[in-house]
């Protein structure tokens, strides 16, 4: 059975959706779900001009096909080498396809909020954890994202013990969910004098970035408090009470933003970095209830997992979801999408499957 039959139900489904979402929007603005469904109408409309896209790419292509079997001589030549483009570009929309319509994720669509933490190894699992900022950083720039920093604990050497930040872009986190687990690196540490390799790693989270309207703090629930920044060097550290915490008193989680000069930004920061982890244990639980606790190792997020090698002496970082290796100098310069290919085939293989 082709895609097109297979996925004919939910594009319909998706079409009078989008239709009730336009009815809804036409009223104004005034009422509470407003953005919410704003925010949804667009995500439909852009799957559905993906679908409409790799539709019109089908007729074209069955065309040019028919041209090239039937067509005059002179045509035919034509008519292959046309059939050939809209092939490749039919292949193309067919991906994006699938990775719109077979993942039913709502949140694929929003920012990204990545944590990194040093682990096992001191100094070393710390300055690992600044080599993955840098990744992101340039992974980032590559795809024309920006970074914001929401909270970073340095060490004299260079190094995180912790660091967060919010990346802004279009579908950053349906990207950059892949990068959540354990990350583990093979090397001669700077501090080594024996030439030594060590083993030492660092965890990844990746959470979807959340609104205010998505899910709501309430102010009884919340502990609010400011100090001193802390942390090496700097004019402002320990000068003034800018750095705040915030803690869930419900669940005991705690965050602490000090990375803005102002004591309101980096109120905003921590609330929306504590609003991010409390929706995630939120969309776990409703992920783990949908799926009957199963996790699939591609995407799940499981912190606990080891996910994949930075090797140094052998230049080459390995996946081990795919089983495959890359370039480390590449990935250090940023370029991941070799990987999150390769995942997110993956991923496409897997849900085919499900159908």
């Amino acid at each position: 059975m082709e895609l097109a039959q297979v996925l004919q139900a939910r594009v319909e489904a998706l079409r009078a959706r989008r239709a009730e979402l336009e009815s809804r929007l036409a009223e104004g603005g005034g009422r509470p779900d407003y953005a919410r469904w704003s925010r949804e109408y667009g995500r439909l409309g852009k799957q559905l001009e993906v679908w409409e896209r790799y539709e019109r790419l089908g007729r074209e292509l069955e065309e040019a096909r028919g041209l090239a079997r039937e067509g005059e001589a002179g045509m035919r030549e034509l008519a292959e080498e046309e059939a050939a483009r809209l092939e490749a570009e039919h292949a193309a929309a067919e991906k994006e396809v699938l990775d719109l319509f077979l993942d039913t994720d709502e949140d694929l669509g929003r920012e990204a909020i990545v944590e990194i933490r040093a682990g096992t190894g001191g100094e070393e699992a710390a300055l690992f954890a600044a080599d993955l900022y840098r990744i992101y950083e340039r992974f980032a720039a590559v795809r024309g994202w920006s970074l914001e920093l929401l909270d970073a604990q340095a060490t004299e050497l260079g190094g995180f013990k912790e660091i967060s930040f919010q990346v802004a872009g279009e579908e950053s986190f349906r990207f950059l969910r892949f990068e959540s687990g354990t990350h583990r690196v093979q090397r001669v540490p700077a501090t080594e004098t024996q030439g030594r390799i060590h083993t030492s790693a660092a965890t990844v989270a990746v959470l979807p970035a959340v609104e205010e309207v998505d899910f709501e703090l309430r102010p009884e629930d919340l502990e609010i408090s400011a100090m001193r920044s802390s942390g090496p060097g700097g004019q402002h550290v320990n000068k003034t009470s800018s750095a705040v915490r915030v803690v869930h008193l419900p669940t005991g989680l705690s965050v602490k933003c000090q990375e803005e000069k102002s004591q309101l930004r980096n109120k905003e920061k921590a609330l929306a970095l504590l609003r991010s982890r409390l929706y995630e244990q939120e969309r776990r639980r409703r992920e783990e209830e949908r799926k009957g606790l199963r996790r699939s190792q591609v995407g799940s997020g499981d912190r606990s997992g080891r996910i994949r090698t930075y090797n140094w002496p052998q230049n080459r970082v390995t996946d081990h979801r795919v089983g495959q290796s890359f370039s480390l100098e590449q990935v250090l310069e940023g370029r991941l999408d070799p990987i999150l290919e390769a995942l997110l085939e993956q991923e496409r293989a897997r849900r085919l499957a499900e159908l």
